[in-house]
């Protein structure tokens, strides 16, 4: 008999077949198909929702209620809608004390606020103790569509702009866990971005925020969309010096590291460096780059390729296993 697993937590290929497998086939429709991470519906709204789960609750840089929010405000962002309001569901574990929900609930006002954005519906259930793990928090999302990204109209040419330095949050949440035994000064990149939102109108033509999987896996899922293959530079690629240390350290690949603030976008060559330019004027976007391109020339359309520090090609596949189980 099948049973569940946690890497269908992963965002990589097991949800992914799981997601096409079950979930489709059972609900299958014209707004679920597309799989974006909000949905545009009729009047001009888009919706989503998301889970949290992330172990431990509190980490550097930000703690379950503050991820709930951002995560939720920035499916909206990377989906083309402003975000407006949000639901929010708590599913409290017996023994929780009072005092870390009075934290979380704080935490969640403050960056509702930071994210212009309206807590307007909710519902609080409790378990029994030992059937949850203190806290889990649902939220649900409302915005208004400002633009329809648009994967398959990407052209050679097109650049690929990361907004900044990866895999803070995963490297947060493992050092907060002690799993490994190291230290690092780096806090979790949680953060709304809100900023972005005009630069659909700069000519962004497709966008995303880097969770879980990692920038390979999701640019892995652009390039299963679009009609080119896509190449990546590993030179240009941002890291922050603990980042990088840990990975080295740990034999983990940054691309499949997830972040809670940071994006990757697709944009006409002859917009990428004024879309670059605004972007690295907000202090979220300091460290934007431009990290490659699409092709059309080398490769294949659907690969995802990355060009080594050596000059060598390599073919990027999407995130088999479970990398770092609950980050979020």
């Amino acid at each position: 008999m099948s049973r569940i697993s946690l890497e269908l937590g992963s965002g990589g290929k097991s949800m992914r077949d799981f997601i096409a497998g079950k979930i489709l086939p059972a609900f299958g429709n014209r707004e679920l198909a597309g799989l974006l991470d909000a949905s545009h519906l009729p009047g001009g709204i888009a919706f989503t929702t998301d889970s949290y789960v992330v172990d431990p609750i509190f980490f550097p840089g930000g703690d379950i209620g503050k991820l709930a929010v951002n995560g939720t405000v920035n499916d909206l962002v990377v989906s083309g809608a402003a975000p407006r309001f949000l639901s929010l569901g708590l599913i409290l574990e017996e023994g929780l004390e009072e005092a870390d929900l009075d934290r979380i609930l704080r935490s969640i006002r403050t960056a509702a606020a930071a994210a212009g954005v309206r807590i307007v519906t909710g519902d609080t259930k409790v378990v029994r103790q030992g059937q949850g793990d203190k806290i889990y928090i649902n939220t649900s999302g409302i915005g208004k569509v400002v633009a329809v990204p648009r994967p398959r109209s990407v052209r050679p040419g097109d650049r690929i702009i990361l907004t900044g330095t990866l895999g803070e949050h995963s490297l947060a949440i493992l050092t907060a866990r002690g799993d490994f035994g190291i230290e690092a000064p780096v806090r979790s990149d949680c953060a709304p971005l809100i900023f972005l939102l005009p630069f659909w109108k700069s000519g962004v033509l497709w966008m995303r925020d880097i969770t879980r999987g990692g920038l390979a896996t999701i640019l892995t899922e652009l390039a299963e969309q679009a009609p080119h293959p896509l190449i990546i530079e590993e030179e240009s690629i941002p890291l922050s010096r603990a980042v990088r240390a840990a990975a080295d350290l740990l034999g983990i690949d940054p691309l499949y590291l997830a972040c809670e603030g940071r994006a990757v976008a697709v944009v006409p060559e002859k917009k990428a460096a004024a879309v670059l330019a605004g972007i690295r004027k907000h202090p979220l976007g300091r460290r934007a780059a431009i990290i490659g391109r699409v092709d059309g020339t080398t490769g294949r359309p659907g690969e995802l390729l990355l060009r080594t520090a050596s000059g060598g090609l390599r073919l990027l596949e999407p995130l088999t296993s479970e990398l770092l189980p609950r980050i979020c």
